[in-house]
């Protein structure tokens, strides 16, 4: 398979190359500039390739949950490109993307700062086929009403592990085998466990949408697209 992924729900901006298990990516932490890197990094890592955009069977995202407007980004992002080709689009958790490149552990929990006082976070396992798998739905919530997994041993990746003044930790103290707060999702990983069948795919793009999971975020954003085709014309 050959396979081109964005990821942009954080301040890290990254798009991927799969070419048949062979990876290329080109990642950068850069807050404000996501949306002047994707496309021109996309048609290097192509160029580099020696490949045309309609050699690629599909189109892969991060979709969240993140950053609401880096999240949009990749998302629409996607949608573009996969409409364009008429490929299949395929949206992966940014929260496994991320619980994915801890390759040498077997179960992780991945957090991300949601601001506000709050974490997105979710519970992963590696499967038989050393893919993680989410154990529960993910969530947005204060650190404090995170529940406690079973057992121990757990790796910890991602800011939300530093936010709040470090709150979680506090919070699963004695689960924890190890903390990186500093890691973030690349397209790498969503490349991955999209090639591997570990997204969602859909042949109508359209299909794929955002994991904003505040609820009120997503009902405004829709209210917003409502009023946008309701409003009366200009004169």
């Amino acid at each position: 398979m050959k396979l081109l992924a964005i990821e942009t729900a954080t301040e890290a901006c990254s798009v991927a190359l799969w070419l048949d298990g062979e990876m290329r990516e080109r990642f950068e932490i850069a807050p404000r500039g996501h949306a002047a890197r994707i496309l021109p990094w996309a048609e290097a890592l192509l160029a580099g390739a020696g490949l045309a955009r309609s050699a690629l069977d599909a189109i892969a995202v991060g979709r969240g949950p993140g950053a609401f407007t880096g999240v949009r980004l990749a998302v629409a992002a996607g949608q573009g490109l996969a409409l364009a080709l008429d490929r299949p689009l395929i949206g992966v958790s940014s929260l496994a993307a991320l619980a994915e490149a801890t390759v040498n552990a077997a179960r992780v929990l991945a957090a991300l700062d949601a601001r506000m006082g709050e974490v997105y976070i979710g519970a992963f396992e590696r499967d038989d086929e050393g893919l993680v798998r989410a154990l529960d739905a993910e969530r947005v919530c204060a650190p404090g009403e995170v529940e406690a997994p079973p057992g121990s041993a757990w790796t910890a990746v991602g800011p939300g592990f530093a936010a709040v003044s470090g709150a979680l930790v506090q919070r699963l103290a004695g689960r924890l085998e190890s903390v990186d707060a500093s890691a973030l999702p690349h397209a790498a990983m969503v490349a991955r466990l999209a090639a591997l069948g570990r997204g969602e795919a859909s042949d109508n793009p359209a299909v794929i949408e955002p994991a904003y999971l505040r609820q009120r975020v997503a009902q405004t954003l829709e209210e917003q697209r409502l009023g946008e085709k309701t409003a009366p014309l200009g004169d």
